[in-house]
């Protein structure tokens, strides 16, 4: 009789003890969430570029001279600080200088052969004058009169033409001056030299048509940037000259800078294998920024399109679908499924303008295996 009592109570805990086994092997087991709460604060409307932007000089000219010629003179080197006006470079040019000073005193002396040519005339004209008061009185002869007319026409048709030779000279010389000043290279406006393809004693010839190549000087405004930057076709509607903005920069990290779209794209630029882009620019806010700058620095920028100060928000990465967010529930320990109504959007945050209220928590973790309506969950760290 004991034997068979024993043999029960070793068959009753047996059973018992597989029951607790499948139990905890077949228990639901909690998942870990990183939950963050429904709170109110700002939440902006942006529009970002698809690709990396550029920082652009508001003005810059790659320089080279109208004519081919040697290198005689070249008074700067790259990094040199120049104003407007400033001699960058020159080639030989002694045979215009010769020309252009043969010239002047051609023209001078065409101009005191015609101011000769015109004094006869006048005096011509005077005696003209003359002898038909002489013919009116009866004292001279209509012949005399006539011949003094006709000299003091053609004296002064001389004067005209010699006036006219004078400006054609003079237009001469202009020419010969203006391929002079072909052969100097000046600045158009103040700034840096980025570039300087040449030396003294080289020669630079002009591109031929439709061959391009490296400008002989390469002159940029270090005062003034902007940002050029492609947007998505779908944004472009949205964006409008005067519109705030934010600039990032790959060069400097640690802050952001205050921008204004000064411009829009006309057209869509069409990308082989991209996304279809107009390209936006930007321009920074405050001139003192401008002085940390290098043309051709990598930018982002993050236009903002509407800004609402002080609205229900959640994190965005916890939306799924466009309008479905986990909430924890500390009380039940579990995740509930529910539908929101979204408002205005960036990468951060999301309005909720409805399906929430402000002290809940929404699971940002929402690419977790297993998460589900109703799951059990636990927070970081065993928290429930």
């Amino acid at each position: 009789m004991p034997r068979i009592k024993f043999r029960w109570i070793i068959l009753i805990l047996s059973v018992v003890a597989a029951g607790a086994a499948a139990f905890w092997l077949t228990r639901e087991k909690p998942i870990q969430v990183v939950v963050k709460p429904v709170e109110k604060g700002l939440v902006e409307k942006t529009a970002a570029n698809t690709r990396a932007g550029t920082v652009n000089a508001c003005r810059r000219a790659k320089l080279s001279p109208g004519i081919g010629g040697q290198i005689i003179n070249l008074p700067v080197k790259e990094g040199d600080l120049v104003k407007k006006g400033d001699l960058l470079l020159e080639l030989w040019n002694e045979d215009l200088r010769e020309e252009a000073g043969f010239a002047e005193k051609e023209a001078g002396a065409m101009e005191s052969r015609s101011r000769a040519a015109c004094l006869r005339a006048e005096i011509a004209q005077r005696e003209a004058d003359r002898f038909g008061e002489l013919h009116k009185a009866n004292l001279l002869s209509l012949e005399k009169l006539d011949r003094a007319r006709t000299e003091a026409k053609a004296l002064k048709a001389e004067c005209e033409a010699s006036k006219a030779s004078a400006l054609m000279s003079r237009s001469r010389m202009g020419v010969i001056r203006a391929n002079l000043e072909r052969t100097r290279l000046t600045a158009p406006f103040s700034g840096i030299i980025a570039e300087i393809n040449g030396e003294l004693n080289e020669y630079v010839t002009p591109s031929p048509v439709g061959i391009p190549t490296p400008p002989a000087v390469d002159l940029v405004d270090n005062t003034c940037f902007y940002v050029t930057a492609p947007m998505d076709e779908v944004d472009a509607p949205l964006i409008s000259v005067g519109l705030p903005a934010r600039i990032s920069l790959d060069a400097y990290r640690d802050r952001d800078y205050d921008g204004r779209v000064r411009r829009v794209g006309v057209f869509v630029l069409d990308r082989e294998k991209q996304a279809r882009t107009v390209d936006v620019e930007v321009e920074f806010s405050r001139a003192d920024v401008m002085r940390q700058l290098l043309a051709g620095y990598s930018a982002d920028v993050e236009i903002i399109l509407k800004v609402h100060p002080d609205t229900l928000r959640i994190p965005t990465e916890a939306i799924l679908d466009g309008n479905r967010v986990f909430v924890f529930s500390r009380v039940e320990g579990r995740v509930r499924e529910k539908a929101i109504t979204p408002g205005i959007s960036n990468w951060d945050f999301t309005e909720v303008l409805s399906g929430l209220e402000a002290g809940e928590t929404v699971v940002v973790n929402v690419d977790q295996a297993g998460i589900k309506d109703g799951v059990k969950a636990i927070l970081p760290g065993g928290k429930k």
